[in-house]
C-alpha cells in the first residue's frame, strides 16, 4: 500500500475537467484509488466520488493507492496532481 499526502495546486480545484482526467487515468490500472479529505473517503476510480468531494485550491487529500500496479499508479495520479492537471 502506497499513501501520499497531496495539496491541490491549480486555482479551480477539483472541478469537473481534472475530477474527469483523474477517473480516466486511474481507470487504466488495475490497484484500488482511494482519496480522502477530511474525515470523508471516496473510491478515487468513481467520478461521483471525485466530483462529491468538493476540493478547491489549497485542499490537502490523502491519496491511497493498493495493488499489483501502485507504484506505476501512484506516480501517474501524483503527477496530475503536481502539475495542476494542466492548470498551472
Amino acid at each position: 500500500m502506497i499513501e501520499r499526502e497531496i495539496t491541490i495546486r491549480n486555482r479551480t480545484g477539483l472541478h469537473t475537467r481534472p475530477a474527469a482526467a483523474l477517473v480516466k487515468t486511474a481507470a487504466g490500472y488495475v490497484s484500488d484509488f482511494y482519496i480522502k479529505k477530511d474525515d470523508f473517503e471516496i473510491n478515487g476510480k468513481s467520478i461521483i466520488g471525485v466530483m462529491t468531494l468538493a476540493a478547491e485550491q489549497g485542499s490537502t487529500l490523502v491519496l491511497t493507492f493498493e495493488g499489483e500496479d501502485e507504484e506505476e499508479m501512484a506516480a501517474a495520479i501524483t503527477g496530475l496532481f503536481e502539475e495542476g492537471f494542466g492548470e498551472l
